[in-house]
């Protein structure tokens, strides 16, 4: 029990290492996440390729991505990869307070610049409340 135990723990700890690298690899800093690390490494490398990829649409005024191209790309991607209600949020400024599923939650930014909010939540139907 005590080696499967240590094991684990020295998994965890080189998956953490191993998402730290990446982070530092990509200019990515890393401000909150509850994703397990397979997601957060698929999030920001997505996110890195979608930025530095020449055919990523650009705004009019500027030769930076366009943010919500970038989210609409990044969203489809997860909900394709992990099923649907994924929303994603890319700026240089905005105030959140969301919601979400336990394991669907990432917030990062690129360059000290742009920043991606990426949750996941749950698809219930909404139903009229009786008085």
């Amino acid at each position: 029990m005590e080696n499967r135990k240590a094991l684990r723990s020295r998994e965890e700890l080189e998956e953490e290492v191993n998402l730290a690298a990446t982070a530092i690899t990509l200019n990515v800093r890393l401000r909150s996440s509850d994703m397990p690390v397979y997601m957060q490494q698929r999030a920001l490398r997505l996110t890195r390729s979608l930025l530095d990829s020449s055919s990523a649409p650009k705004t009019t005024t500027t030769s930076r991505p366009n943010p919500t191209h970038l989210a609409r790309a990044i969203k489809k991607e997860f909900d394709l990869l992990y099923g649907p209600a994924w929303h994603c949020v890319v700026g240089t400024g905005f105030g959140s307070f969301v919601t979400h599923s336990p394991g669907g939650f990432i917030y990062f930014s690129l360059d000290d610049s742009l920043s991606v909010l990426l949750f996941k939540t749950e698809v219930q139907l909404v139903t009229e409340r009786k008085p």
